[in-house]
């Protein structure tokens, strides 16, 4: 395999995968909306999310391309979790606000020596493919139809008294994407030296699999400060928050192998050790959701 052209195909093939599906069913849901008894769901579904994709590019937290997909990203997430009567505030806006809050925090803390060692990000912000890697298996699950056949299956229940359920995985997904890019770059900066997960060997800063004590606690606070609010705002139980939590932080430990073994030998590259890490999580909640009744 040619591990020099890898990073260009996977990281097209998961824009691939997620723009095209989240588009098209973003397109659907809104039309509904608008055609419905409630289509001021739509317009606030969508401003808002319009909104905070501008600010992600007015920030530079991304490139036009990456800041539009954020929005459409959102706007999924938003319309996944609507309330009845619609209220924008009780809805997966806030844990999404959460993480561009947190990754944008993260990744300008310390930049002087992040860019000393050379492994500072570009100062204009994520692309397109970053943000489909990051957050595209959250906007898959809360999807529909994805939905519906997780219910057909028998992994999600329809007849839970919390509404929350159905968007676990989708929430978990989105929380290991603020924990992997807040563990990474606090702990460049606070964490010391960096070792491999799989041999506890030390490394260099930057290196794929090195971890550090506090970039990884740093992580996990970070899901945390996603599922809590998450949760709390959607009104579901300890036990779903203890969920999204857990499939959050195995996803981020999940990452951590993949980058100390396959990322490591050029088999794969880091929007798809991203992708993969988020698809963990949001599936590591399902498998805990079946010991919940």
């Amino acid at each position: 395999m040619d591990s020099d052209r890898a990073p260009e195909w996977q990281s097209k093939l998961i824009v691939l995968i997620v723009c095209p599906w989240v588009t098209i069913d973003l397109f659907l849901v809104t039309r509904d909306w608008l055609n419905g008894d409630s289509p001021n769901v739509a317009w606030w579904t969508m401003g808002l999310s319009a909104l905070l994709g501008l600010l992600a590019w007015v920030v530079r937290s991304g490139t036009p391309g990456a800041a539009m997909m954020g929005a459409l990203i959102t706007a999924t997430l938003m319309y996944a979790t609507v309330p009845t009567p619609f209220d924008a505030a009780h809805t997966a806006l806030l844990p999404v606000v959460m993480l561009m809050l947190l990754t944008s925090i993260a990744t300008r803390f310390g930049r002087h020596r992040k860019e000393s060692l050379g492994i500072a990000e570009e100062r204009r912000g994520r692309v397109a493919s970053q943000v489909c890697a990051n957050l595209g298996v959250s906007a898959l699950f809360a999807q529909t139809p994805i939905q519906i056949l997780l219910i057909d299956q028998g992994f999600l229940s329809a007849s839970s008294t919390e509404p929350l359920r159905i968007f676990v995985p989708a929430l978990a997904a989105l929380a290991e994407a603020a924990a992997d890019t807040v563990s990474s770059e606090i702990g460049q900066v606070l964490g010391g030296t960096p070792r491999l997960v799989t041999t506890w060997q030390a490394v260099e800063a930057g290196e794929d699999g090195g971890v550090t004590i506090t970039g990884s606690l740093a992580g996990i606070v970070a899901a945390g400060f996603v599922t809590v609010p998450g949760c709390w705002l959607l009104e579901a139980s300890a036990s779903v928050l203890a969920i999204a939590w857990a499939a959050a932080v195995f996803g981020l430990m999940f990452d951590s192998l993949l980058g100390a073994t396959l990322e490591r030998q050029g088999l794969l590259n880091n929007d798809a050790v991203n992708f993969l890490s988020t698809a963990s999580a949001a599936l590591s909640s399902l498998v805990l959701l079946a010991f919940i009744p």
